[in-house]
């Protein structure tokens, strides 16, 4: 009898997560390998609780839906069309998982020529990318993310969004492909910054991974 109740709980425990279709990739790097720019602390509160209730919600808000069966893009490319819930949740777990990979504890890693070719092109110099970027993470009003994407035409554009959302939606005015994203909701530097945003701004290019970024960009352009 035993046997069968821990079975039949099992059952209900298994279909309850059936649905889920969206996981975490684990964090590429131990959560205190950016010390010094990013604190351990904030890192793995980050990755095990922010970022992972993101996808937990996510699959939640899914369940029984048309959503549970279609890729994270595109739903993102719908999401006017769907719950609040699904849009905060998607948006979360898309942008985090890109936000992991654009850091790295390797120094000085630097962008292929053809996207510092690019970078140049659009915005005139490493320099004032930079500044272009950073002064959209600090002028964002509240929680967002910064963003330097692929527009339609292959071309760079730096942008901002509110909250969880991304280029990728269909409910931006800057539509493109996201290739690097930094993330200005408080709990991404609060512990160690406080509220001094720009400081962590500042820091974040210390631990910028320019091969990843690179690797984005060309996705994006075979993409077009």
């Amino acid at each position: 009898m035993k046997v069968l109740k821990i079975a039949a709980i099992g059952a209900v425990f298994a279909a309850q997560f059936a649905f889920a279709q969206f996981k975490q990739t684990p964090l590429p790097y131990a959560y205190n390998a950016l010390e010094g720019n990013i604190d351990a602390q904030t890192m793995e509160i980050h990755y095990s609780k922010h970022a992972a209730a993101y996808v937990s919600n996510l699959n939640k808000a899914i369940a029984g839906t048309p959503q549970e069966k279609q890729t994270l893009f595109q739903i993102l490319s719908s999401i006017s069309k769907l719950s609040p819930a699904v849009r905060n949740n998607a948006g979360g777990h898309y942008n985090h998982e890109l936000f992991w990979t654009v850091l790295t504890p390797e120094k000085n890693t630097q962008p292929t020529a053809k996207l510092a070719k690019a970078i140049n092109e659009a915005f005139g110099s490493m320099d004032a990318f930079k500044e272009k970027m950073s002064k959209a993470g600090a002028d964002r009003f509240g929680s967002g993310w910064a963003w330097l994407s692929v527009d339609k035409n292959g071309k760079l554009f730096v942008s901002s969004t509110p909250n969880q959302d991304n280029p990728l939606m269909d409910v931006v005015e800057e539509k493109g492909t996201p290739i690097f994203g930094i993330d200005v909701w408080e709990h991404a530097y609060y512990l160690k910054y406080q509220n001094k945003r720009a400081d962590y701004l500042t820091a974040i290019w210390n631990v910028t991974n320019w091969k990843e970024i690179s690797r984005r960009y060309d996705e994006a352009l075979s993409k077009k």
